[in-house]
């Protein structure tokens, strides 16, 4: 597909809005090699170390606030809208989803929104599909789904995919507040740690748990959603692309690993929507619906789902609507 288009022409926006900057690279490379090399440490450390409850409270806090703001914020809210917020709650879950350090919410919307475009299909940006169907071309996608593709120099054009963010004042102010919500997310695990034991030692300690073991292994688990949940899984769903359910994380990526459910019927608000299925998302949602903070809740249809059965059991369905 063509990444430019003439003025003078009708017709949809280009795709592509720009190139990234050798700086920008060079960042993405700090951000993505920096906190995989503190988890790939992170046992032989401990094993000397050890984790402190205190770093392990503040970890599991940190994690728990951004996964729930990438998955119930940027993803089933402001990319999908299947659910409308009061305004407070939507910057808070945007200012959640930002402390994930996977991008600015428009940023991170935009891409999302062309992967479900383009699933699978040229423009699709982290396909694990992109160089073939044999295994060595496989394992190159993969890794090029999971996080290669930060590295492609091409940014998604936020105009075409995201123009109701870019119009939106407060998410416009929580994009420019990126860079200060990455040193909120990073240091303030050191501040408490340091302030708590009042030493130097609490503080590296917990900024290398809570800050950057915590922010790695979040950011692996969402990754994997791209590429795992797209090539080894189940499908009980008929869909226009590859995406699988993938069980093994459906608690650490809050129910996003229910993927072919959420290809099946985008904007539902719940992703496992077959008994058994865990999505402490969907759970979030119902709390935030019970206490007036979210409403007009796109939950599962089960005639509409039954439908998209790609075998003839329906009975899980039924019991889980």
């Amino acid at each position: 597909m063509s990444t430019s288009v003439s003025t003078a022409l009708p017709g949809p926006k280009p795709m592509i809005e720009a190139t990234q900057s050798r700086a920008a690279i060079a960042m993405l490379w700090v951000f993505v090699v920096g906190p995989f090399l503190a988890l790939f440490a992170a046992i032989p450390i401990a094993w000397g170390w050890g984790l402190s409850p205190l770093d392990a409270a503040m970890a599991v806090t940190g994690y728990v606030i951004a996964v729930a703001g990438v998955t119930v914020g940027f993803h089933r809210h402001l990319t999908h809208g299947s659910f409308k917020a009061r305004r407070p709650l939507r910057l808070a879950l945007a200012v959640a989803g930002s402390l994930a350090v996977e991008g600015p919410p428009t940023e991170w919307v935009a891409d999302h929104r062309r992967h479900h475009a383009f699933t699978d299909r040229e423009g699709d940006p982290h396909s694990p599909w992109r160089y073939g169907t044999g295994v060595r071309a496989l394992a190159k996608g993969l890794w090029y789904a999971h996080c290669g593709w930060f590295f492609n120099p091409e940014v998604t054009n936020k105009s075409r995919f995201a123009p109701d963010l870019l119009a939106d004042r407060g998410i416009r102010i929580v994009d420019r507040l990126f860079l200060p919500l990455i040193a909120l997310s990073l240091l303030t695990p050191a501040l408490i740690g340091g302030l708590v034991t009042g030493t130097w030692a609490g503080a590296l300690s917990a900024f290398f748990w809570a800050g950057l073991v915590r922010m790695a292994l979040l950011h692996h688990v969402t990754w994997s959603v791209n590429s795992i949940c797209h090539v080894v899984g189940e499908r009980p769903f008929d869909s226009k692309d590859r995406a699988t359910n993938f069980w093994p994380l459906a608690i650490l990526s809050f129910g996003e690993s229910w993927h072919n459910s959420h290809h099946a019927d985008p904007t539902g608000a719940r992703h496992g929507v077959l008994r058994g299925q865990i999505d402490p998302a969907a759970r979030l949602i119902r709390i935030f619906e019970k206490l007036g903070w979210v409403y007009d809740v796109r939950w599962p249809d089960p005639v509409r789902l039954t439908a998209k059965r790609n075998d003839s059991s329906t009975a899980a369905l039924r019991k889980a609507a």
